[in-house]
């Protein structure tokens, strides 16, 4: 365990890909849903977001975890991408939204949610928006594992440049949680843990 997480500290100092491995770029929650058509289909659309899978994204009826999915099979770039800005647009054109303003003050935790991932994907050196947008999905929807969880890699991405404890007990909070609903398959936890438990010997 120590010697991975000197690994990991090594490549983040000497490297200049360092921040791509960090709680964003190197949580694994579509593989686990590989079996299901629309993650098939993000996998396929090299990292565009297009009109069948925002409308997918955009419907209140499909399964939060399955989102999450589609945007983690999506995925990072290290010199930024703009799926938010295009998913804003859609909720915009298709009169889910008025407006950002009224997304942040209306919206639901589903696209609260989507929002957040999505900045927070675009750019992972920066995620203050991203947090912004958890935040606000975190307060609609305060007992969804996925929701929760996926805020507390957004906010371990944030404080993983200052506090490795933390990284680890923002996750780990939510693990802990007995009150949450478990909406995420196992497997997928499992995958997000076996990375941000890497940070745990930070806490001693």
């Amino acid at each position: 365990m120590k010697t991975t997480l000197l690994a990991i500290l090594f490549l983040w100092a000497f490297s200049p890909f360092a921040k791509a491995d960090s709680p964003i770029t190197s949580t694994d929650i579509s593989s686990s849903y590989q079996d299901v058509a629309i993650v098939q289909t993000a996998a396929s659309a090299q990292g565009v977001l297009t009109d069948e899978l925002m409308a997918y994204l955009a419907d209140e009826n499909n399964p939060i975890d399955v989102k999450m999915a589609v945007i983690n099979q999506l995925g990072w770039d290290f010199d930024g991408k703009s799926n938010a800005d295009v998913y804003l647009n859609y909720l915009i054109t298709t009169k889910k939204v008025a407006s950002e303003a009224k997304l942040k003050k209306k919206g639901t935790a589903h696209q609260l949610i989507c929002m957040a991932y999505f900045k927070a994907m675009d750019n992972y050196f920066d995620v203050k928006d991203a947090v912004v947008y958890a935040d606000l999905a975190a307060k609609k929807n305060k007992k969804s594992y996925t929701i929760q969880l996926i805020v507390a890699i957004i906010k371990a991405q944030k404080a993983f440049d200052a506090d490795w404890c933390a990284v680890y007990k923002l996750t780990d909070a939510v693990r802990t949680n007995a009150g949450l609903t478990m909406d995420m398959r196992k497997e997928a936890s499992d995958a997000v843990f076996e990375y941000m438990d890497l940070y745990k010997d930070s806490c001693k």
